[in-house]
């Protein structure tokens, strides 16, 4: 017996969700690699600009610090963590459980306009917070013509 299979035609336009945004504008994409066992754990993120940097907040309640990791590589940047599951004692029985945990990995491809040397990371109250401070501004150059 054939299975049958739905299919979405405009799952596709999913890709250019953001197609009314300028493409000269400098922003921060999403590189998203998720299956449905992953989908489990995936902290929120906040993404914020200023005028001189970019800032991305991630939810991370009931992870220890030493817990996570922040890398820049080739203009991404790549968070990585575990949330590590409460220990059951011996004689508990646990009824309901809702919260998750594991592993997860979240990367975002920065734009061309950063600093990628001087990214700062601070954990605080389990929202660890990103700063990327943009580059300055090249000027043009004047370039003389000889005769």
């Amino acid at each position: 017996m054939t299975k049958l299979t739905r299919i979405d035609p405009f799952a596709e336009f999913d890709l250019f969700s953001d197609w009314r945004r300028p493409l000269a504008t400098p922003r921060i994409r999403t590189i998203s690699h998720r299956s449905n066992a992953a989908a489990a754990w995936r902290p929120a993120v906040d993404v914020r600009e200023t005028a001189d940097t970019y800032a991305i907040s991630f939810e991370l309640p009931g992870t220890e610090k030493e817990d996570v990791s922040v890398e820049v590589h080739d203009n991404v940047l790549t968070v990585k963590g575990e949330k590590k599951a409460s220990e059951v004692a011996e004689g508990e029985r646990r009824h309901h459980v809702e919260r998750v945990y594991g592993s997860f990995t979240r990367a975002f491809t920065l734009p061309t306009d950063v600093e990628g040397d001087a990214v700062k990371a601070t954990f605080r109250n389990g929202v660890l917070t990103v700063e990327i401070p943009k580059a300055e501004e090249q000027k043009p150059k004047v370039v003389p013509i000889d005769a």
